[in-house]
């Protein structure tokens, strides 16, 4: 095919789109479900309906091909668990019973039967449902809803393509069950798992799909020979079998490495590659195996992970490059839009400066359409789009809302010296216990109390002008009160104020901070029916005035026991924002870092002797290449010491991680140089203690003994028996009580009894210290 040929049959298509509706449908009638407001029938009408809407806006954008069966009511990977039944045994009743409710059974738990562990989805905030297997696993067949939502779109007239989790992806991200020798790797499991996916496969094209992508996301990190060799057999099996659709294996979040060649020898008829920036390096080699001879290539070259608009010349110029590599050239996000907000267009209280920049999920299916009318019929076709694309890009390199002299002189005076405390821990714990007088296993709270209507009516009347300021603050200071009584009568050690006036942990302070940019409608999906809306970081960062001094002091005037201040750390409200592209993650780091320092010493000097702040995104954000994670750490765990390294010795400060696989960063979260950390562990049965202990890590720690992500109130005995594991790997003197995470998403009604279990399982424990020193 000539170059020319291979232009004009580019396509446009996207790998997955956004599940929650304009207006967060899906989260209410799930949630309206879950209450028994909502039946099943109108469950699934809403979100039949939202998949009907959201194809219609693809195919209305120009996208030529869209996908299905990546819509999910609440995760994808735990509708990959069902599709190849792979539903653990303390769930198999409740499924056979009813298949919705076992399944929100297995992502929510019930009081009676835990649910699924969770964790992060590579380095995103979305959190997946780790698959549970063991050498006793049998696999089957069950595609009803891939093939069910694939019919839908076609029903409507449309060029469909179910998209599924790849088998080598989906084993990766997979743990042995519970009761399985640790040990055990799920990948040994493959030759059983890819006749099950073979005969999807199959189904699907019976059902009239001409191509099936397989998503493989995990082939973007290292991977061991072995775990190549299995790559190379599972689509040589699958691509070598004669009922089949066309195969379309997609990665994303990152360059290929060894994997591409692999790939681009086997019987698969098309391959998707991430050509943004952070897999620059995905084109150079493709060149070097060749290319795709008689195949196709899907390049993403639109960032589906950031909210930026797209330099429309420097895409065509990467798809230009792409000519006689491929059969076929293809436009595409370099991921799926799940992870960026529906509409842009919906934002009417942001700077219409600003808002020229930002491309949401609708903008950028706008995108791929032009760049594959670009790409089709010569850049004449698309003149205009790229004049105002020259325009909006040019507004945004020389605008003065993103460059603060001040902010840049105070980053670039910064020695190594602001960055550590003033003595060592060793020395600091002394001070630190002396001035606290916790008991043995003091417990405490991650920070977060429920958020209750009256809470979330309150802001909104505020903001309507239904109630003026003065009734807003004394509706926050009856809860702080009504909180701390709480933790008082239940005996927590280290009490909190709840947050009741946070709506998010990031956006909470990226709406003081200069630099930033809040929007109304910009929810993206965390896990399940949790949606947050990232700020946008578009400018230099600084803190006019304290964020969080107030209300810490006024708890603290309440109540004689220490009173944590609480702040989200410099990593997280860069991971959790959409960032800016246009200057080194390090340098904006260190920005927050600073002002969040301002932040930290405030609150010392109103009295404040425990400080929390908040880094869950440590993990998440470590690249996928492990020769990309060193000049990370460095940067990450330099601005966590820099915003708490002014501290007099004895303050504590403490730091908060949770679901996520920390094995991977022990050393970086030594490094921190925190006093004390506070980490998921419940979901995972205390593996985290474990990696603290075989790491030798030297301080305190709190590994979580109430899964908060569950509406179950864990029993005395349960949490007793988890506190009692922890002690096994974490000497009495350095481990705390606590839940896994903030109760924000909580009920009043389970948090009190959870919370009175958690501290009775403290006593109880700490009796058994005192008399048997057990």
């Amino acid at each position: 095919m000539t170059a020319q040929s291979a232009a004009a049959a580019a396509r446009a298509t996207v790998y997955g789109y956004p599940r929650q509706g304009q207006n967060r449908e899906l989260k209410k009638a799930v949630e309206g479900y879950w209450k028994g407001r909502v039946d099943a029938d109108a469950l699934r009408k809403t979100a039949e309906d939202l998949r009907r809407s959201n194809w219609r806006q693809l195919a209305d954008a120009g996208i030529h091909e869209v996908p299905s069966g990546d819509f999910s009511y609440y995760d994808h990977v735990l509708d990959t668990s069902v599709m190849v039944g792979a539903v653990p045994a303390r769930h198999r009743a409740a499924v056979a019973a009813d298949s919705l409710d076992g399944y929100f059974a297995m992502a929510r738990g019930t009081q009676d039967v835990a649910p699924l562990e969770m964790t992060k989805w590579f380095d995103t905030n979305y959190h997946y449902l780790v698959p549970e297997l063991g050498p006793d696993t049998d696999f089957s067949a069950d595609p009803t809803k891939q093939v069910a939502e694939f019919r839908e779109a076609l029903a409507l007239g449309l060029t469909a393509r179910p998209v599924l989790v790849g088998p080598i992806t989906y084993l990766l991200l997979a743990k042995p069950a519970p009761g399985v020798a640790a040990d055990f790797e799920p990948l040994t499991l493959l030759d059983r798992l890819l006749p099950v996916y073979a005969e999807i496969l199959a189904d699907l094209r019976a059902a009239g799909a001409d191509w099936v992508q397989l998503d493989e996301p995990s082939l973007v990190q290292d991977r061991t020979p072995a775990e190549l060799n299995a790559a190379a057999r599972a689509y040589r099996d699958l691509g070598g079998a004669t009922d089949r659709p066309k195969l379309l294996v997609a990665s994303y979040f990152g360059r290929l490495g060894d994997a591409l060649p692999v790939l681009a020898k086997a019987p698969i008829d098309g391959l998707a590659l991430d050509f943004t920036e952070s897999a620059a390096t995905n084109l150079d080699a493709l060149a070097a195996v060749g290319g795709l001879p008689g195949k196709r290539l899907v390049a993403g070259v639109v960032n589906g992970r950031n909210i930026w608009i797209n330099d429309y010349e420097k895409s065509l110029a990467t798809l230009g490059t792409l000519f006689g590599l491929a059969d076929r050239v293809d436009v595409s996000a370099s991921c799926s839009l799940l992870h960026v907000p529906l509409d842009a267009g919906a934002e009417r209280d942001i700077d219409p400066e600003i808002t020229r920049w930002l491309a949401f999920a609708r903008q950028k299916t706008e995108e791929i359409a032009v760049l594959a009318r670009g790409l089709g019929q010569g850049t004449y076709s698309i003149t205009a789009e790229l004049i105002t694309n020259r325009a909006a890009l040019a507004s945004r390199a020389g605008s003065a809302l993103t460059r603060d002299p001040a902010v840049r002189a105070r980053t670039a005076a910064v020695t190594d010296a602001d960055a550590r405390r003033s003595q060592p821990y060793t020395e600091r714990t002394t001070a630190q216990r002396a001035r606290l007088g916790l008991p043995p296993l003091p417990t405490t709270t991650i920070g977060s109390f429920p958020q209750t209507a009256e809470l979330r009516t309150a802001r909104a009347d505020l903001r309507a002008g239904r109630i003026d300021t003065a009734g807003y603050e004394e509706r926050i200071k009856e809860e702080i009160r009504e909180v701390l009584s709480f933790q008082e009568k239940a005996g927590l050690d280290v009490l909190v104020h709840g947050e009741p006036e946070r709506n998010d942990m990031v956006q909470y302070f990226a709406e003081q901070l200069t630099g930033y940019v809040a929007t109304n409608h910009g929810w993206v999906q965390s896990y399940g029916t949790r949606y947050v809306r990232p700020p946008v970081l578009a400018g230099d960062i600084s803190r006019p005035e304290p964020m969080t001094v107030r209300w810490t002091s006024y708890a603290q005037s309440l109540t004689g026991r220490p009173v944590k201040g609480m702040l989200t750390g410099p990593v997280t409200m860069l991971a959790w924002s959409f960032v800016r592209d246009d200057q080194p993650l390090g340098d904006t780091a260190r920005q927050v870092a600073l002002a969040l320092r301002d932040e930290v010493n405030d609150l010392e000097a109103a009295g404040t002797s425990v400080i929390q702040v908040d880094e869950p995104a440590l993990r998440e954000t470590l690249p996928p290449r492990s020769a990309d994670h060193a000049d990370y750490l460095a940067w990450a765990t330099e601005s966590f010491r820099l915003t708490t390294g002014g501290v007099r010795p004895d303050t504590q400060i403490h730091t908060h991680m949770c679901y996520a696989e920390f094995g991977d960063i022990v050393q970086a979260i030594d490094d921190l140089d925190a006093d004390v950390i506070s980490l998921e562990a419940a979901r995972s049965h205390m593996q985290v203690a474990g990696e603290l202990a075989a790491h030798g890590y030297p301080r305190e720690a709190g590994p979580g003994v109430y899964d908060i992500h569950s509406p179950r109130v864990p029993s005395t005995e349960e949490a007793t028996a988890l506190l009692r594991k922890g002690l096994e790997a974490i000497p009495a003197e350095r481990l705390w009580v606590n839940p896994d995470c903030g109760l924000k998403t909580r009920g009043w009604p389970e948090t009190r009894a959870s919370l009175e279990n958690m501290v009775a399982a403290a006593r109880e424990v700490r009796s058994r210290l005192a008399t048997d020193g057990s």
